[in-house]
This record gives structure tokens, sequence and C-alpha cells, in this order.
């Protein structure tokens, strides 16, 4: 017997272990909203199966089955510790923006990639968008309807996370369902969407007040997460006048280079600064007309863009 099929004997369950972890760290983001608590989360999870006795691990029928309900279980817990921390956060609290690359290898602060098995699938789940409807819910309601909607686990599944019964998840995830926006529902195509974020950019960078305007919904709204790390506006600013100003002031203070990038999987925008990124925008688009900014320049949340 070879070394290796010695090892593969000695932890049947590794190959399927290693294999579990991408899944994992997907479902921890949407449930958390950020990339390093995800990843802190799952780090947990397995660490948590490691301390347990030879035997207790052989007796899990599901390995990543396992994994999965011990891994939401963290994520439960910290979603309620989230809503005691956020109160005292500074500002307004806006999930961690991912580039394009976590996606494919997504890079660590420092330059050193990632196991592969970290890669985040960037689908509609991750928009800027959806992830800020998930922070209205409350914890049981969110982790109920990822399970089950995004993931696809039955509501018994979900009942041994939530500790409910599968008939109380059941109507979590229904209570959930109320707050989001249909597939589709004002949706624009990708090309298009970009075409108009590429738009903005112009308009912001020449100053043009009056085409800013005509761009934004008269009731858009721009909302900025500096954690206290970075200038940003304590409240949500409404208005396409208001906001139109407010680009155009930006823009007037100093130079920053903004570029077109994808933004959780979506056409966004970056602004960069002596060669580092400051700030990320994600946009929400309804009727032909921006409705929603988000604008990242929380420098612990920007980790990922600034990375190698």
């Amino acid at each position: 017997m070879t070394a290796d099929a010695g090892a593969e004997s000695a932890e049947p369950s590794l190959v399927v272990l290693v294999g579990e972890r991408r899944r994992m760290v997907n479902l921890a983001y949407r449930l958390l909203g950020s990339l390093s608590d995800a990843e802190d989360a799952v780090q947990e999870a397995y660490a948590r199966w490691y301390a347990m006795a030879r035997a207790e691990r052989d007796a899990v029928g599901s390995p990543g089955a396992w994994l999965t309900t011990v891994t939401s279980r963290i994520c439960l817990n910290l979603l309620n510790s989230a809503r005691v921390r956020r109160e005292t956060y500074v500002g307004q609290w806006i999930p961690e923006p991912l580039p394009e690359h976590a996606g494919g290898l997504a890079v660590r602060a420092g330059g050193s990639h990632t196991d592969p098995a970290d890669r985040i699938t960037l689908d509609e789940s991750v928009s800027m968008a959806f992830l800020v409807v998930l922070e209205s819910m409350t914890p049981a309601e969110r982790v109920a309807f990822v399970l089950h909607d995004v993931f696809r686990y039955s509501f018994a599944e979900v009942a041994e996370v939530v500790g409910r019964s599968p008939g109380a998840c059941r109507q979590l995830a229904s209570a959930a369902r109320r707050r989001v926006r249909p597939p589709g529902a004002g949706a624009m195509p990708p090309d298009r969407k970009a075409g108009l974020v590429r738009e903005f950019k112009q308009v912001w960078e020449a100053k043009d007040i009056d085409a800013l305007i005509g761009l934004l919904d008269p009731d858009a709204t721009v909302t900025t997460d500096g954690g206290g790390l970075a200038p940003a506006v304590a409240h949500p600013v409404t208005g396409g006048r208001e906001i139109a100003t407010a680009c155009a002031d930006l823009a007037a203070r100093g130079p920053l280079t903004i570029l077109e990038r994808a933004v959780n999987g979506e056409p966004g925008l970056i602004s960069r600064r002596d060669g580092a990124t400051v700030a990320v925008l994600a946009f929400d688009v309804d009727g032909g007309r921006i409705t929603r900014i988000w604008a990242v320049l929380n420098p612990e949340k920007l980790r990922l863009w600034n990375a190698g």
C-alpha cells in the first residue's frame, strides 16, 4: 500500500472535506455579506470537525452535510451578534464588495493566493442589491431563505440549522421572499447596464451635473460606507440633483482615476488615488435609470481590491 493510499484509508472523508470548502465559503459569504467573516466561519467548522475523536467522525454519515450544518449555525450566531455590533458601527454598513477575480482565484491581502476551492460563484445571489435586501432580514429569515431558495436545502434540513420546525422555517423563508424583488423585475440587460454605468462615469468625470441628473432616478439614493476609517456621509443621500451635485463636488476635490470594474459580478466603478483603490461603487437600475448606488470606502472592505 502506498503512503497516499494509507493516508486516504486513515481519513476516508478527506477528499470529500476538501471538496466541500468552495460550497461552504459560497454559502457563508451569502449569509454574512463579508468574505473575511465567511472564511473565518468555514475555518471554524473545519476546526470543530478535526477536534472530534476519530470514532465520532467515522460515525458521521455525511461529512458534507455535517459541515454545512455547523457552518450555517456559526453564521447564524455571527448574524445575531452582528446586529448588536452594527448598532455601534460608524455610519452605514454595506456588504463587502467582491472583485471579478473573487469569482476565479481570490487574492488575499499581501498578495498570496487562496486555494481554488475558495472561489466565489458570482451570480444574482451575490449582487449588491440582493445582499442589501438580505441585510434587512432577521438572522433566522436570512438563513432559512438562503439555505432553501438559493442552495435548495429542504426545510427539514434548514430546521436542523435554525432550531425550529420545518413549518416554521417555511414561514421564515416565505417572509424573507416577500422582500426580494422578483427575478427580472426592472432588470436591464447586462450590456445596457454596463453602458449606463459607463455613461455615468463619463459625465461624472466631465462634472456635467445636468447629464448626471438625467441618468439618475429622481428618487435615487446613494449610501456610503466608510466605517469610521474613511470620510463618508453618515446618512444616505436621496434625490437625483443632490447626488449629481455631490458627485461633481467630489470630482473637484482632487485627482481621482475612475475605472469600470465588475463588482459582485455586475457592472460597477472603482476610484483610485495614488495607485490604491479608495472606493468601490455598485449600482442598481430600474426603468432605464440608476436607482441605487452603494459606495464602499472602508479600507478594511477593500483588501481584495488592493491585493497583489
